[in-house]
C-alpha cells in the first residue's frame, strides 16, 4: 500500500510545488492511516488543513481506496 500512496502523492506534489510548497510521506498504517509532512510554503499557510483534506487526501483516497484518512505531522 505504501507504494500505491507515494505514487499518488507524487502525482499531487507538482502542484504543491508551484505555490512553494512539498509533501512528504511520513508513514503508513495497517489500518490506513497515512501521515504526511507539509513543507515549505505549505507547513505555514492558513489554508493547508483545507489542502491536506479536499487536494491530498482525496487524490490519495481515489488512488488507493484502502486508506482512511491522511493525517498531516510536524
Amino acid at each position: 500500500m505504501k507504494e500505491k500512496v507515494e505514487e499518488a502523492i507524487k502525482k499531487i506534489r507538482p502542484m504543491l510545488q508551484a505555490d512553494g510548497g512539498n509533501v512528504e510521506l511520513v508513514s503508513v498504517s495497517d489500518d490506513g492511516v497515512v501521515k504526511v509532512r507539509l513543507q515549505g510554503a505549505c507547513s505555514g499557510c492558513p489554508m493547508s488543513q483545507m489542502t491536506l483534506k479536499n487536494g491530498i487526501e482525496r487524490i490519495i483516497k481515489q488512488a488507493v481506496p484502502e486508506v482512511k484518512t491522511v493525517e498531516a505531522v510536524k
